[in-house]
């Protein structure tokens, strides 16, 4: 048996943030993973906000290092219509860049100043049940790859394993998300004709109506990461998902932004398939865990919000895992889940509103005011706590009374 202060499930972003901040404050931490990094993982573009949480885990001077490339804001497009949100043009102050990058190297990077931390990080290790007695402390069962097993004995669990879900899945707390189902199809491409276009490092956003919009990722590496988000019955009219790629090419011939600039480059992975990624649990702690990232819940990726989400969430259970060991009380109901809860709330409101076609109208109007583009921009930065931000204090009545007043100006 392993004896550790925290054992936290997960070696992503959440895991690897709130097992550096714990360390950093003196305690023991093991991490298990069930893969082996470096692994292919979806959600490659960053917001300003979760470099907050990646400086205090003390990773930003190796992120740095890797050079990917610098996001410092994102355009939206629509027919001839764009919307381009500069974060340096933010209502928060705060960071006003972020990265984009292939999450298999971003991920890894973290992992492994993680170790160089002291931290043991157990790869192909997977959590098969957990046991948890009356002052919170812990066993966990661990199974290796070859069958054999471990145990590992906590004063508490940081649940960070993402799509996983180890304890809402073993302590029965899903519960089903509020969004739609909705499917993507993407993949990595080569993208020699970059340079040719408007602001070839941008991230951009085309929108296809309420039906469909599409992301390209450019990393600097080369290349761009493509992706196709709609409803499933969507991706019906190109074909069959058995001959992914010859659908996924139909898909790029039939866009009129992508038709050219793609038109038969090399593909660096046959196209792959994700579809209903929202969920959510009952609780996002209980007694001796608490969950982090995607074990809490997940939207969509429309604005980026994963990573965000999962960082934050970590940074703060983190900072309460540190003052639970220390003996201190700590109000998880109000300092973590309700603080979560109000940035995912907010987050909330723009994604439905992108779905129904509302958000349109705010982002392809003419003549923007300045300030309330300001504002909303901080929302997309990530700066989703920002009370002094109206479209953050009041999110749904902001998004609404602007919409009502861009109708009636029309």
């Amino acid at each position: 048996m392993k004896h550790t202060d925290v054992l936290v499930i997960g070696a992503g972003p959440a895991g690897t943030v709130a097992a550096s901040i714990i360390k950093g404050a003196g305690y023991e931490v093991e991490i298990v993973e069930k893969t082996q990094f470096p692994r292919f993982v979806i959600g490659e573009s960053l917001l300003p906000r979760c470099l907050e949480a990646l400086e205090e885990a003390g990773f930003i001077p190796a992120l740095k290092e890797k050079k990917f490339q610098e996001k410092w804001g994102a355009k939206f497009v629509l027919n001839d219509a764009i919307c381009d949100f500069t974060f340096n043009e933010q209502h928060t102050k705060g960071y006003n860049y972020a990265w984009q990058m292939p999450r298999a190297d971003f991920d890894s990077t973290l992992a492994d100043e993680c170790v160089r931390k002291g931290i043991p990080v157990h790869y192909l290790s997977e959590v098969v049940d957990i046991k948890i007695d009356e002052q919170g402390h812990s066993i966990t069962t661990v199974q290796k790859e070859d069958g054999s097993t471990f145990t590992v004995s906590a004063k508490f669990i940081v649940d960070g394993s993402g799509y996983g879900r180890v304890i809402p899945r073993l302590f029965n707390l899903d519960k089903p998300a509020q969004l739609p189902t909705r499917k993507t199809i993407f993949c990595h491409m080569e993208d020699p004709l970059r340079q040719t276009v408007e602001e070839p490092d941008r991230i951009v956003i085309y929108a296809q109506g309420n039906d469909c919009w599409i992301w390209t990722i450019p990393f600097s590496n080369g290349t761009t990461s493509v992706g196709f988000v709609a409803l499933p019955e969507y991706f019906e009219q190109y074909g069959s998902d058995e001959d992914i790629t010859a659908k996924f090419k139909k898909m790029i011939a039939a866009e009129p932004n992508l038709r050219e600039r793609f038109k038969d480059v090399v593909l660096k992975f046959e196209p792959r398939i994700l579809q209903g990624w929202s969920a959510t649990s009952t609780t996002f702690y209980g007694h001796g865990f608490v969950l982090t990232g995607n074990v809490t819940e997940f939207l969509d990726p429309i604005f980026s919000s994963g990573v965000t989400l999962a960082t934050v969430s970590a940074q703060k259970a983190a900072n309460l895992v540190i003052k639970h060991l220390k003996g201190e009380n700590v109000d998880w109901e109000n300092d973590y889940m309700r603080y979560m809860e109000k940035g995912v709330d907010v987050f909330r409101t723009y994604v439905k509103s992108w779905y129904t076609g509302d958000l349109y109208k705010i982002f392809f109007a003419d003549n923007k005011d300045a300030s309330v583009k300001a504002q909303i921009c901080s929302v997309l930065a990530g700066y989703v706590w920002d009370d002094t931000n109206p479209f953050v204090k009041n999110h749904e009545r902001s998004v609404s009374s602007l919409i009502n007043f861009l109708e009636r100006k029309n």
